[in-house]
């Protein structure tokens, strides 16, 4: 197992790798520079002056040369500076990352927590009135558009009730724990209800083929209990492919949850790079960018790792191949 580890690792490093030319790449061919933007805040910049802070900052340079010089400062551990906030990009990250973990943490919690138990009691009881009923709950989950849900929570909750704030992170002049868990409830019950109607359905589809396994019925001939064959030996088969819906999903947790974070103004991961681009801050979009590529990466190793823990009869050969 460990040196699979390690060569999933390496694999992961050299996906990496490749990723961070691409990115670089599709940032450099965006239109409109740091020079672009110094002319335009200050129409006393000649064409020669221009030239000379382009040739300052390298940007005439070709791609490849600039992005080996980039990729040289980043293995020095220099990720460079965010032109938006004149500071290192690291310094920058760090509070929009933390919001990030905070939000997506509770809303990926409570997705398995209501979405486990929804799809095996639906899985266990086929084409009955509690399974219509789950599965057009999740069908409206999932059919809802996210920056309609986000409203509607505002106006119920913060408009009309007046129980939750509407946006932001906290209240000005206060940092308490309960303000700040305030201001999290209706980003979370918006990401929870997006998530989960997609985990119930996957759960629900496994376990009912599962459950249509010989050793199912095997198991209920020599005896077993309801609890056990449903806990011990469906639930642990089928949650192998749901481990991989949720490893391929896990860097959007991250990043992707743009829409959510602009409808409540909260300073997360997806809303610091759509900023970071439209305000042609690229250092700083391509670090976020590189960070959700490199979680999707581990998540996907972590997803191999619960393989052999979920299924015993899976197993890794030295070469770091799955049998």
């Amino acid at each position: 197992m460990s040196r699979f580890v390690l060569v999933r690792l390496m694999e992961s490093m050299i996906v990496l790798l490749i990723m961070s030319f691409v990115i670089y790449a599709l940032v450099g061919l965006m239109p409109g520079d740091p020079v672009d933007l110094m002319i335009k805040s200050d129409p006393k910049l000649t064409p020669a002056d221009a030239a000379r802070l382009r040739e300052f900052y390298g940007i005439d340079k070709p791609i490849t040369e600039r992005y080996l010089a980039w990729l040289m400062a980043v293995v020095q551990g220099d990720f460079g500076n965010s032109r938006l906030h004149a500071r290192p990009v690291l310094d920058v990250m760090g509070p929009f990352l933390l919001n990030s973990v905070n939000l997506m943490v509770l809303s990926f919690a409570l997705s398995l927590v209501i979405a486990l138990p929804a799809g095996i009691y639906a899985a266990l009881n086929p084409h009955s009135r509690t399974d219509h009923a789950i599965n057009l709950l999740c069908f409206a989950g999932i059919s809802i558009p996210v920056f309609w849900l986000a409203l509607m929570l505002i106006i119920v909750f913060s408009v009309i009730l007046g129980v939750l704030p509407a946006s932001g992170v906290g209240t000005v002049g206060e940092d308490g724990f309960l303000d700040r868990a305030k201001h999290l409830v209706l980003p979370t019950v918006t990401l929870t209800v997006f998530s989960v109607g997609h985990y119930t359905r996957f759960v629900r589809a496994s376990m009912m083929e599962t459950l249509r396994q010989d050793f199912i019925r095997t198991a209920r001939a020599k005896g077993a209990g309801r609890t056990r064959v449903v806990l011990r030996h469906a639930l642990r088969n089928a949650l192998i492919p749901v481990v991989t819906i949720i490893a391929l999903s896990f860097g959007t947790l991250f990043s992707g949850a743009l829409i959510t974070e602009t409808m409540f103004a909260y300073p997360g991961m997806g809303k610091m790079i759509y900023d970071s681009i439209m305000g042609s801050d690229y250092n700083l979009a391509l670090i976020g960018l590189l960070f959700a590529t490199l979680l999707t990466l581990l998540a996907n190793i972590g997803a191999d790792i619960a393989y052999a823990w979920l299924d015993p009869r899976i197993t890794y050969k030295k070469t770091g191949a799955a049998s």
